[in-house]
């Protein structure tokens, strides 16, 4: 009997596909993770001229849809819970910096109550933020 040279041969070779699999997945993943660690939620927002960005790291942004829900950041809220967070945040930051993104077919009233909420919590730092109007 004659055995091959080959059966007797240390594998000396790393299969490297599994590995560039799961670095692939990994880069996926960590693209959309960072891609919904963005605020607020999308809106179709009314036009305007000018404005200027009030956008800080810790600013909060207050979401209001067509239909009249209320988002704080990425969150449905009601408007009794968007007080009680709202109330947290400024007593950790006394400056608290708001925006708020309305839709542009909102009811009124959804943007005058959250705007009365603002006024009695006494939160002075306040955006609205539209879309650049285009020419």
């Amino acid at each position: 009997m004659r055995r091959r040279k080959t059966e007797n041969r240390i594998l000396d070779e790393i299969n490297v596909t599994p590995l560039l699999d799961l670095a692939w997945t990994l880069l996926v993943v960590f693209i959309i993770s960072i891609t919904a660690a963005i605020q607020g939620i999308k809106v179709n927002m009314p036009q305007a001229s000018a404005a200027q960005s009030l956008t800080k790291p810790r600013t909060k942004a207050i979401s209001i849809l067509a239909d009249g829900q209320i988002f704080l950041d990425t969150y449905p809220v009601t408007l009794a819970e968007l007080e009680t967070y709202l109330r947290q945040y400024k007593a950790a930051d006394p400056a608290l910096p708001v925006v708020i993104k309305g839709d542009g077919k909102v009811y009124y009233e959804s943007v005058i109550n959250v705007l009365d909420l603002l006024q009695r919590l006494e939160i002075t730092q306040l955006g609205l933020v539209t879309q650049k109007l285009v020419k």
